[in-house]
């Protein structure tokens, strides 16, 4: 199994445990793909659920620029919301899984088509 596979079981993981979602496998591939080498490094893999500054880019890189979504009071009350299901004690917060969950929220799933 490669080293991106085990990542993808882990985000997968995730998604069952925390969320009690059954994960779109390949869904959460093309997610995972869509991050690129993000995934391998350690600080960039993770999201900080406290830091407000990682907040705005997730909202500002990945939700309005990526997703194509209007910059509106919502999208951050949707990161909130997620970093809350996921618990806000767990530290391995992965970005993989916060892009899985938000993109499936907002119903854009086609952006990785």
């Amino acid at each position: 199994m490669s080293k991106r596979d085990e990542l993808i079981e882990k985000y997968a993981e995730d998604i069952k445990n925390k969320f009690g979602q059954t994960p779109d496998m390949d869904f959460l591939t093309k997610v995972a793909i869509g991050l690129g080498p993000a995934i391998y490094n350690l600080d960039a893999s993770k999201v900080s659920g406290s830091d407000d500054k990682e907040l705005e880019t997730v909202k500002n890189n990945f939700l309005i620029k990526k997703l194509g979504l209007a910059d509106t009071p919502a999208l951050m009350e949707s990161i909130k919301s997620v970093i809350d299901s996921y618990g806000q004690s767990e530290k391995n917060k992965h970005r993989a899984v916060i892009y899985y969950m938000l993109a499936k929220h907002f119903g854009k799933e086609s952006v990785y088509n």
